[in-house]
């Protein structure tokens, strides 16, 4: 049952709202402002907090981005009294998944609270159950070639205003790059509004993306801006972007390319000045050719396409990451540990990862909570992931002898160990595939389970060439 937290300084309308939300099937929890609020939160799992903007002792603001940053898994509606929209603007910035304005309509609020319970559980889905993928301010964390392709490129189209797609597997960080491209931009002081499309039903999401006019529809009983609006002058990333509906997709087209657009049940045309960036962990190309997503809309998105690596991909970044979310949760959870063992280290660094940054964090914040020594052992670690359980992937070259014996230096430690075994196999595994497959470099990325233009960065880091066409 999901579990609302109603955070209002008028008792009545905690009364009102928390009885027409138990009439629903939710869990209410009242608090009359913000403090209350945070108490509430640390003691009690929390789905959604629809909150005022205007009490005493914590506003609404305030109570907004200690949520953001303590508990970044809860969305937050506020509630505005004006409908001003530059407060709606200010508390999406601070990271509001919306907004409502007084008087508000009962069937309006429900679907808004259906739609921000229905993102916190498609964010704990992602992985395992977990919770959502690094916070607002984890930075780019990486050094490996591939990431350094990707910094380069968020470098240099940061401050253009072409469109970005964003491409990865869940986790692997879509969102801070394109907080990242927002941040390098000269469009940095204004809007960064984000979308999650896959939170939105589908009968709602052109209201959502183009706001609508009083009496619209049913609940409409008054005009509400879309996301296109209230992000002018600014940035709007579309996350998800695959899950749009085909019959939206043509609207969506239009207002990317003239900058342009209605209000649902309007007549006046609405111009805007938007940068857009758009993300997805589905194959764009697939669905095409499936007939779910237009191409035409694909090559408007896709100006200026980048793709991220999943984490296997790139197991050198994985000690960088592992500092940084140490340095990070010990310091939150009010902990003294200093860093991780070397064998707990190789662990890590021989998973596979299926949740890729999102599943490495949420490890390291159990852990580093759970820590009762200055460095994280590997009895610590999780069963399933001591024991090389069954996300690590099959060894996907056929065996053709045994792999040559590890030399490491004398007085190595176990870290310098484990990187040299893993740099020795990499080259074995690439080697052996390129042999299998006559040098052909795009069917030797297939058979080992790569991009090829990862293998391509690690022949060169390595050393090998191929010796086939394809090379």
């Amino acid at each position: 049952m999901p579990h609302v937290l109603i955070v209002d300084d008028e008792v009545n309308i905690r009364r009102v709202l928390a009885a027409m939300l138990k009439r629903e099937g939710y869990e209410v929890t009242t608090a009359a402002d913000g403090e209350q609020a945070l108490a509430v939160l640390a003691k009690t799992p929390v789905h959604v907090v629809v909150s005022d903007l205007v009490m005493p002792r914590l506003g609404g603001m305030d109570l907004l981005r200690r949520v953001a940053a303590d508990f970044p898994d809860v969305p937050v509606i506020v509630i505005t009294a004006h409908g001003s929209v530059d407060s709606a603007v200010a508390a999406l910035k601070a990271g509001a998944f919306d907004y409502i304005t007084k008087p508000f309509e009962q069937e309006e609020l429900k679907k808004v609270i259906a739609k921000a319970s229905r993102a916190h559980d498609l964010e704990r889905q992602n992985v395992h159950g977990a919770p959502e993928e690094p916070d607002r301010s984890t930075p780019l964390v990486g050094a490996s070639p591939s990431m350094h392709a990707v910094h380069e490129m968020v470098a240099r189209v940061a401050d253009s205003p072409s469109t970005v797609l964003i491409t990865g597997e869940s986790g692997t960080g879509k969102e801070l790059i394109a907080k990242a491209l927002h941040r390098g931009s000269s469009r940095r002081d204004k809007p960064l509004i984000k979308v999650n499309c896959a939170a939105i039903p589908r009968d709602l999401v052109e209201s959502e993306l183009f706001g609508y006019e009083r009496g619209a529809f049913t609940g409409a009983v008054g005009a509400k801006p879309g996301r296109f609006e209230l992000a002018d002058t600014g940035t709007l990333f579309l996350d998800e972007i695959g899950e749009v509906p085909v019959e939206m997709q043509v609207k969506l087209l239009r207002a990317l390319q003239e900058s342009e657009f209605e209000r649902v049940g309007g007549i006046k045309t609405l111009h805007v000045d938007v940068r857009l960036v758009a993300a997805t962990n589905r194959d764009l190309k697939q669905a095409i050719a499936e007939g779910r997503f237009r191409e035409d809309l694909y090559y408007r998105l896709a100006v200026v396409p980048i793709a991220l690596p999943p984490l296997r991909e790139r197991r050198e970044d994985i000690p960088l990451l592992v500092k940084h979310f140490i340095e990070k949760y010990d310091q939150r959870l009010g902990k003294h540990v200093e860093g991780i063992e070397d064998e707990a280290l190789s662990l890590l660094m021989s998973y596979s990862w299926p949740g890729n940054i999102r599943e490495l964090e949420n490890l390291m914040e159990r852990s580093v909570l759970f820590a009762d020594t200055a460095l994280i052992q590997a009895s610590a670690l999780p069963d399933g992931l001591r024991e090389r359980g069954p996300h690590t992937p099959p060894a996907p070259v056929s065996a053709v002898g045994p792999l040559a014996p590890l030399t490491a230096p004398s007085g190595a430690s176990m870290k310098e160990i484990v990187r040299q075994a893993q740099a020795e196999l990499e080259k074995e595994l690439i080697a052996r595939a390129l042999e299998e497959t006559s040098g052909n470099v795009t069917r030797a990325a297939k058979r080992l389970q790569i991009s090829r233009k990862s293998l391509q960065v690690k022949m060169k880091e390595l050393g090998l060439r191929g010796t086939g066409e394809d090379e």
